[in-house]
């Protein structure tokens, strides 16, 4: 892998995986498109970069949830990781075959957007908007649920957790900051299940600057994703999301059926 390539892989893996627009689901997109086989230890290196970027961007929340672990925001959180790390498990030797299809991503991108759609509009009716004390367990596990979905490429994480906090009733801001706090042990548990084959595929000496890039990209755009995503739950905007995932969709399913 050129550093070139690491700095366009991190830079995808950085902003999609907060952008509500589907993470894998650009990686198979680009990897089809160039060529670009992305290492599965520059995977472990990219996720926790943005992993970095939600500690930073959430750090008080974060130290909160430390100082006090056995409060209601981790209870949420512990039920919320529940669906996903079961899909992880079970479904994970499926799931790998999605990632070969443009088929599987472009499907996934069109229900990415209506998901989006449909929960911004559905936002906009509620009144009395739920925060913590007033965010169920149920709620929680719902959310999580729909994130379970997430481990198909083409279907964002985030797009799909933060619609799904919407259509509970929860607090824009809230819907946002639940999803990227549900993000840390779902990433998390995604580094460790791939630690495993990388370490024996590891050539640290041959591909350290790449790693490095890849790793500060990664970090820096994801940063700067989660920035921009909270903005936009927070005007009520994030459905425009919608229409650039329709466009992609559109063109990947184009490919498939053309060539």
């Amino acid at each position: 892998m050129t550093t070139l390539e690491a700095f366009i892989l991190g830079m995808i893996q950085g902003l999609t995986e907060f952008l509500p627009v589907s993470s894998s689901g650009h990686l198979v997109i680009f990897q089809h498109l160039f060529g670009i086989q992305e290492a599965i230890t520059f995977d472990v290196i990219v996720h926790l970069g943005t992993l970095v970027a939600v500690f930073i961007a959430f750090w008080e929340d974060i130290m909160a949830i430390i100082r006090k672990p056995f409060s209601r925001i981790t209870y949420l959180i512990l039920i919320g990781i529940i669906p996903a790390g079961l899909a992880g498990y079970l479904l994970a030797p499926m799931v790998e075959k999605a990632f070969e299809s443009l088929l599987v991503v472009g499907l996934g991108l069109i229900f990415t957007g209506l998901v989006l759609k449909y929960s911004e509009h559905m936002a906009n009716q509620y009144r009395g908007l739920k925060q913590i004390k007033g965010t169920s367990y149920k709620d929680a596990f719902l959310i999580g649920c729909i994130q379970a979905l997430a481990i198909i490429p083409g279907i964002s994480r985030s797009g799909s957790t933060i619609a799904a906090g919407l259509l509970a009733g929860l607090d824009r801001e809230f819907a946002a900051r639940f999803s990227f706090l549900l993000s840390i042990p779902v990433i998390m548990g995604a580094g460790v299940f791939e630690l495993k084959d990388a370490i024996g595929s590891a050539s640290f000496g041959a591909e350290l600057t790449t790693y490095i890039i890849g790793f500060i990209t990664s970090a820096a755009f994801g940063y700067l994703a989660i920035k921009v995503v909270v903005n936009l739950v927070k005007e009520g905007r994030l459905s425009i999301f919608s229409y650039y995932c329709w466009a992609v969709a559109a063109l990947t399913l184009g490919a498939y059926f053309l060539f």
